[in-house]
């Protein structure tokens, strides 16, 4: 039986185990989303901060030390659960009294506005510069927007039909790798034809010239829209469970998170199936164990997903019982405000570290580009891992009150429905 089906069939065998709607907001959710909110802000203060990772990979097992690879492997929970949230989150209007053809239309258009603002806002926050022969690049905003159209036609289908597609789609994608995509490496020449290009924007990766077939503009295709549809869908059945007691709620997520987390060791360790990238003996057990843990994000492989998705929904069990307390009220904040907290810490992390290097006497040229490839940082450029974290800390300082206020604003006036597109 799918995972879906058994929490379809879970909320409907006993009318006295299911738990009245849900209210407007879920802590244990909105907690989870702001605690990788957070470490979101690590990666992103590290893209424009760290100076080793300006010149190389944090996952390259061969120039990175552990310190600087777990900086960069704990922010690969942040787009799994995003999205999976953002499926979720849909469900949860379905339980509160939206119909399919109102939360169709609520998705189609949030999945728009959302593919607007990734071209727009967020790509003048990543470069603090515009030119129309560079857009931008497709990152978790695009494919949250690409999910949601999705999603727009596949909630007319029991909740079951889409978690099993879904979870289908997670777990069989990567048969989809002997198809090639076009390539990563530099902007692209020769040129892709109508067909990779479609391809590469459904399953693969890549610099992508648009119309196809010309050099210009050129937008960077980060999220494969086929295995980031299917995290969603996944997400949207998995919003079932809050149909359930809450005991019996967490029952499930415990125990499909179990599942999953079990699911990613073996599968890994069989290391034949999963992901593009077997691990492989390295020269220490710590060195090794990176390895096992080094799974593909672009486009997410199984494994990736297994490894990330497990402990998330682990994690929402556990949160489920915990009570609020003054200590978490931030972190619920931020996961309150999600797309704003997200538009927001773009221009705050960047902000932050050009007054931290003028401050230092540090070049900033880097940080402000137009056209690829962007300016190759200078020797002196960037700070110490130390440093990029207390850059990351002031940048949460800043972020706060904004978030605060807003979470103010939509609590005070329900009643605007735009509020609803942020």
């Amino acid at each position: 039986m799918a995972v879906s089906e058994l929490l379809a069939s879970s909320a409907s065998r006993s009318a006295t185990s299911a738990a009245p709607p849900p209210r407007a907001r879920l802590d244990a959710i909105d907690l989870l989303r702001g605690i990788v909110m957070v470490i979101m802000v690590v990666d992103h203060t590290r893209d424009f901060a760290f100076a080793s990772t300006l010149h190389f990979s944090p996952t390259d097992l061969t120039q990175t030390t552990p310190a600087i690879f777990f900086t960069r492997w704990i922010t690969h929970f942040c787009a799994p659960i995003f999205v999976f949230l953002a499926g979720t989150g849909a469900h949860l209007q379905r339980l509160r009294g939206r119909t399919a053809p109102e939360l169709s239309r609520f998705l189609l258009t949030r999945g728009i506005w959302l593919i607007v603002l990734e071209f727009t806002v967020v790509g003048f926050g990543i470069r603090f510069a515009w030119d129309t022969a560079y857009p931008g690049v497709a990152q978790v905003i695009w494919a949250i927007g690409c999910g949601m159209i999705i999603l727009a036609a596949l909630v007319y289908l029991p909740t079951w039909v889409v978690g099993t597609i879904g979870v289908a789609t997670i777990v069989l994608h990567n048969t989809l790798d002997v198809f090639p995509t076009y390539g990563w490496r530099g902007p692209p020449s020769p040129y892709p034809t109508m067909w990779q290009g479609i391809w590469t924007v459904l399953h693969g990766g890549a610099f992508l010239p648009l119309p196809l077939g010309h050099p210009f503009p050129v937008i960077v295709v980060l999220y494969a829209v086929i295995p980031w549809a299917g995290v969603m869908a996944a997400g949207y059945a998995a919003g079932a469970v809050y149909a359930l007691e809450p005991a019996a709620r967490r029952r499930v997520l415990l125990w499909i998170g179990s599942a999953a987390t079990a699911a990613f060791v073996v599968v890994r360790a069989i290391n034949s199936y999963g992901d593009p990238s077997p691990w492989a003996p390295q020269h220490s057990a710590v060195f090794t164990v990176l390895s096992f843990l080094n799974t593909t994000k672009y486009p997410p492989s199984l494994d990736y997903l297994l490894m990330t998705l497990g402990p998330a929904l682990l994690a929402l069990a556990a949160f489920d019982q915990v009570r609020p307390i003054k200590l978490l009220t931030p972190l619920i904040t931020f996961g309150r405000v999600p797309l704003f907290f997200y538009l927001l810490q773009w221009y705050v992390a960047h902000g932050i570290t050009i007054v931290a290097s003028l401050l230092a006497h540090k070049p900033v040229d880097y940080l402000v580009w137009r056209t690829l490839p962007p300016p190759t940082p200078g020797p002196d450029a960037g700070f110490s891992l130390s440093a990029t974290y207390l850059l990351w800390l002031l940048a949460i300082v800043v972020l706060y009150p904004l978030c605060a206020w807003f979470a103010g604003v939509k609590r005070r006036h329900r009643d605007w429905s735009w509020l609803s597109y942020l």
